[in-house]
């Protein structure tokens, strides 16, 4: 299928002032260099920028004190202060690889040093053009991407039926590592009480539609259906977060939501990614595509000094899952993927010209998004099977990473 290069033209006009306000912000964010090597190389995932709530994310029926906000955005297409907060991360992201030489201070990068892919939904495609703008304003780095809502198995390959995946022995290993989902609800009471006190609505049984937790194959056995608490509240978590960070009102009746109180929250919204992303079996299936982009992207011998994937959370919590490590970052919880947040591998050689790995994890947490901050979070994170306090040498990286991976479709 063709790949199409272009800019989210419709969305220019209201987002250029945010993006030339943010352009214009100092920033911090740098996380260490290893002793005597050079930085060459950087690959990335990153999931898009604060959206509009989706059709539905809050399930008809959730009961709420009073009405939920107005937002001036369409549904799920990204916001004026989501793309703001994206220009921010990417020139946070700037600053830092013009400090460790891979890019000019005051040049547009060369032809083919960035390569920019996002899936093809509008907010993804909006996303990379919000952090193209950010990382070089005025250089027209091209966007690709599949034709609007095609499906593309680099971020959707259960969607792309682009691995040979059992739905059968997903739902077993989805069991084996959460403990089942009625132990999966268990461990989450505290949120979703919690979320039933920021609904406030009114009844002594909780405020949403759900049902039991079950989790089956789907009825063409090509994906997984889950039901009950999780699968209904984690949505309302995730939009309570979003019109937050968007600067909307935050309450809908029962307690202030602030920033504290949306950390508790993501509890709920991660918990999904237990089910969808992170048992071993979801997320060699979920990165099957994207991990063989990434290992080529860190391997050849020629290519682009930055590469970058613009995707979803789903694909950002498959990644850290497949790697060995949690997704932790101010002002969310644990394995709840942060807006606009991304995973950097950075490929770094020493003196002698041999290759090795480091892993970062950016963010803005909300309350940063929501005050126009203009500095991020970067935190090193531990892959498993690499050294505990040193770079993982490139060929051992590789060697892991494509070793989790699910075989492709024929």
């Amino acid at each position: 299928m063709p790949i199409i290069r272009q800019s989210a033209r419709r969305l220019a006009p209201m987002l250029a002032p945010l993006l030339a306000s943010s352009l214009a912000a100092p920033v911090a964010a740098q996380s260490a260099a290893p002793k005597g090597m050079t930085l060459d190389r950087v690959v990335m995932l990153m999931r898009h920028g604060v959206r509009a709530p989706l059709d539905g994310e809050v399930p008809h029926g959730t009961r709420t004190a009073t009405p939920w906000p107005i937002w001036s955005t369409p549904e799920s297409e990204l916001t004026p202060n989501g793309a703001a907060a994206l220009a921010v991360e990417a020139r946070a992201d700037r600053a830092m690889w013009v400090a460790r030489g891979l890019m000019a201070a005051d040049a547009c990068p060369a032809k083919g040093t960035v390569r920019i892919r996002t899936n093809s939904s509008s907010r993804t495609i909006a996303s990379g053009d919000a952090y193209a703008k950010g990382l070089a304003s005025g250089c027209g780095i091209a966007i690709d991407h599949k034709p609007l809502g095609q499906a593309d198995a680099l971020f959707e390959p259960l969607r792309a039926h682009a691995t040979r995946f059992d739905a059968t022995a997903a739902v077993a290993d989805i069991n084996g590592f959460t403990g089942g989902m009625d132990a999966l609800v268990a461990r989450h009471r505290e949120s979703l009480a919690l979320l039933d006190k920021v609904l406030g609505c009114g009844v002594p049984t909780v405020c949403d539609p759900a049902g039991p937790p079950r989790l089956t194959p789907s009825a063409d056995g090509k994906g997984i259906d889950l039901t009950g608490p999780i699968r209904t509240t984690s949505g309302t978590a995730q939009v309570l977060l979003l019109q937050y960070a968007e600067g909307l009102p935050s309450s809908v009746g029962g307690i202030l939501v602030d920033g504290a109180v949306l950390a508790r929250l993501g509890a709920v919204h991660a918990a999904l990614f237990d089910v969808y992303s992170r048992s071993p079996y979801m997320a060699a299936h979920q990165s099957a595509a994207f991990g063989r982009h990434m290992i080529a992207a860190l391997t050849e011998a020629e290519g682009p000094k930055i590469d970058l994937l613009v995707g979803h959370d789903t694909n950002v919590t498959a990644l850290a899952a497949l790697l060995g490590f949690d997704l932790v970052a101010p002002g969310y919880a644990t394995n709840d993927a942060a807006p606009g947040g991304a995973i950097l591998i950075n490929r770094w050689h020493d003196r002698a010209g041999k290759p090795f790995v480091t892993v970062d994890y950016r963010t803005q947490s909300p309350d940063q998004i929501r005050a126009h901050a203009t500095t991020v979070s970067v935190r090193p994170v531990q892959v498993r099977g690499c050294p505990a306090s040193a770079p993982c040498p490139l060929d051992r990286f590789a060697s892991l990473f494509a070793g989790r991976l699910a075989p492709l479709a024929d």
